[in-house]
């Protein structure tokens, strides 16, 4: 990459997004190890050339840094299938620690996303070739047994499907800090989108919510966190923690104040002005767009769709076998914003490779003067007319020695030099930092699974192209798996289905994991007991029915069945009809949320035990957002449903079948709103000031019902 003398952190971490066509870059980061052999990220706002003094074999990583509650927060396809490479990275490191059952859970979708469908030889032959966790043998029957289930699911639904397995992990996103309490037991601290954690080995002991959180600072080797005054509270003040040294606790103290801002703030802190005499603390700020930020510009459309091409996306599945093999369009942009690299995926195959890359895509810095070779370097100094080493990114071989032999034998004799490649894969291999101008091809290695085509171009070349003419090979997947995917009510049925499917996953809380805590603690009054139980349980039941029927609906217009030859399934007009005519009977139960909430509040405020229950049922993995956001999520849905029936009624002409069904539908549901807009209101209003009273202290009366 082309950097200036001076330029900051940021532009490379752009330049890196930029290349990968990544919109929702803000959740990566880049990680690489300081002078003292220390895993550091990358300042945005300070010059690289500071913090990287010595380039020439530092490595740094493109790695996911913010890790939000809810997967469904990530709108574009291409965050997901990285957050799910981040995923299977972990898996292999043994970051993410979970059971043997759950471990063969995650490694059976990864295995779908890669393969496609269930094929017992296959599948034995891709898991000898793949090695996703250390010992993996003992686990690969049971691997299989899931991986059968898995029928017809496509690779954006398997990593959907991951993410939601892993977020429920207590170790999911979680990097462990080595430090001591005052006792002087060792203990590992952690920070996450709730706050800071703390944890005796992998076993989560303690947690501190942003909320209570008042201040954080740190103090040569002392970590120290200040929490709001809490007569309930058996903690201090103040906790203090040790750490092995300045500089490490510095950083943990960095990556907390990041978490808090991306998460917590609604917009980039300013800077604060320069002090005039002497300056006091670190300046040390976060930059860059906050969650809500970045969720804002993505909902209102501010990008183009992304095209990229899965690592394993020339392997078929059962299903697609058959299928006539479609051209690639494999060409490359020369130049991009001034900013040429070149990038690879390599497997994780051999211990060797996981034990050489710690996280997530790998890149390799290395520079040489610019009187040798053309290799990656960068101009610093032009005033003296000197060229100083540069960052620049590369990566470790990763694959195993008779893999590269036979990919070596398959890869064209003359290969174009490229700019902007990336071939998919568990980590970035080779990111080439360039400073002449000229074009930089990357050693590439292939995984032994894939089978280049002779009339293709290069197979090594980019999954995520620049170029916005290139032709998705992802999508031409989908189309040998289905018959009819290609309009766009087919991609509003999906976005139902997806989001409802979450949806469900928000009432479990509540009906299942919430319903089973309180029936284990005498905490909370019968009255109260059966006003929120009651009133969500029917819900939870007609929603379970009706994402059965949408996903029926969803299998018959994929071309999973022979429905094709019948005829009338292109549709989800009637289907979303029938199921909001049904729902007007359960406006009963919706009508109850705004009492629910308001005595659970009461009874919050009246017994103390029912208080330390409903914040550590909070605290816990299961429950990723605030309680009462789980009470508000029912007429929330209702406002999406009228969202999506508004976008289908838009693109549809007034001819088409599905039309008639689609616009009933938008009435109905559009009277539901209108009825319940009111109490909905209401509830918002009230959460907004049950956050505020946290954060405010000696205010007794703010949250009033009604206000």
């Amino acid at each position: 990459f082309f950097l200036q003398q001076r330029a900051p952190g940021k532009v490379l971490h752009d330049a890196v997004c930029n290349h990968l066509n990544l919109v929702e870059g803000d959740y990566f980061g880049l990680e690489f190890p300081d002078h003292k052999k220390m895993m550091v990220w990358l300042d945005l706002l300070k010059p690289v050339m500071k913090q990287i003094r010595r380039p020439k074999h530092v490595v740094v990583k493109f790695v996911v840094k913010f890790f939000p509650p809810d997967h469904a927060q990530l709108q574009e396809e291409l965050t997901r299938y990285l957050f799910a490479l981040q995923v299977k990275q972990d898996l292999a490191q043994g970051r993410l620690t979970c059971n043997d059952t759950s471990t063969a859970l995650l490694i059976s979708h990864i295995v779908q996303s890669e393969i496609g469908d269930f094929d017992e030889t296959i599948d034995r032959e891709h898991l000898a070739k793949n090695k996703y966790i250390p010992q993996q043998e003992a686990l690969e029957d049971k691997i299989m047994e899931f991986h059968r289930s898995h029928m017809g699911q496509t690779p954006a639904e398997s990593d959907f499907q991951l993410l939601e397995i892993a977020r429920r992990l207590e170790m999911y996103g979680i990097r462990l800090h080595p430090a001591k309490d005052r006792e002087g037991t060792k203990i590992n601290l952690a920070v996450a989108n709730t706050g800071i954690l703390v944890f005796q080995g992998h076993t989560k002991i303690n947690a501190f919510n942003w909320a209570k959180v008042r201040k954080l600072s740190f103090k040569r080797k002392r970590f120290l966190i200040k929490l709001r005054p809490d007569v309930n509270s058996s903690f201090q003040d103040t906790l203090e923690f040790l750490m092995a040294s300045r500089d490490f606790c510095k950083s943990f103290w960095k990556i907390c104040v990041e978490h808090h801002a991306f998460f917590r703030l609604f917009e980039e802190p300013k800077p604060k002005p320069k002090p005039v005499l002497f300056s006091r603390g670190s300046s040390f700020r976060f930059s860059g767009r906050t969650q809500k930020q970045v969720l804002d510009y993505v909902k209102e459309g501010g990008h183009k769709k992304v095209q990229f091409e899965r690592k394993h996306s020339k392997i078929h599945s059962i299903r697609s076998l058959t299928a006539q093999p479609s051209e690639q369009h494999t060409e490359v942009p020369k130049q991009v914003s001034g900013i040429s690299g070149s990038f690879a995926y390599g497997d994780d195959n051999d211990a060797a490779a996981v034990q050489s890359c710690r996280q997530g895509k790998e890149l390799k810095a290395s520079t040489e003067d610019t009187g040798q070779h053309k290799s990656p370097s960068l101009k610093k100094s032009p005033k003296e007319g000197r060229k100083v080493d540069g960052a620049v990114v590369s990566t470790v071989e990763e694959e195993e020695e008779a893999a590269k032999d036979r990919m070596q034998q398959n890869r064209p004799q003359s290969q174009q030099p490229s700019t902007g490649s990336l071939t998919g894969s568990p980590h970035l291999s080779e990111l080439s930092i360039n400073s002449q101008g000229g074009p930089s091809v990357a050693n590439m290695s292939l995984s032994p699974n894939l089978s280049p085509d002779a009339k293709q171009s290069s197979p090594l070349i980019s999954p995520l192209l620049n170029d916005p003419t290139c032709i998705r090979t992802d999508d031409e997947e989908e189309v040998k798996r289905k018959r009819f995917p290609t309009e766009k009510a087919y991609f509003i049925a999906k976005e139902v289905a997806t989001t409802e499917r979450t949806y469900l996953k928000d009432l479990e809380v509540i009906t299942s994991w919430f319903q089973s805590a309180v029936s284990k603690e005498d905490c909370m009054p019968e009255t109260l007991k059966n006003l929120i139980f009651s009133n969500f349980e029917p819900l939870h039941k007609f929603h379970t029915g009706f994402l059965k029927e949408i996903e029926q609906r969803l299998a018959l217009w994929e071309g999973r069945s022979n429905a094709h030859i019948k005829g009338d399934y292109q549709r989800i007009g009637d289907v979303m009809l029938k199921n909001i005519q049904s729902m007007k009977q359960l406006t009963i139960h919706l009508w109850k949320h705004n009492e629910i909430l308001m005595e659970l509040e009461n009874g919050i405020r009246n017994s103390r035990k029912l208080e330390t229950f409903c914040r550590d049922f909070e605290l816990q993995k299961v429950c990723y957002l605030p309680l009462n956001t789980f009470l508000l999520r029912p007429l929330h849905r209702l406002m999406h449903y009228k969202q999506i029936l508004e976008r289908l009624c838009k693109h549809y002409p007034p001819s088409h079948t599905d039309f008639r069904d689609s616009r009933a539908a938008l009435a109905e549901i559009s009277e539901m709103v209108a009825q319940l807009h009111g109490n909905m209101i209401k509830m918002e209003n009230f959460q907004k000031l049950h956050e505020l009273k946290k954060d405010l202290i000696g205010i007794d009366n703010l949250v009033i019902p009604g206000r």
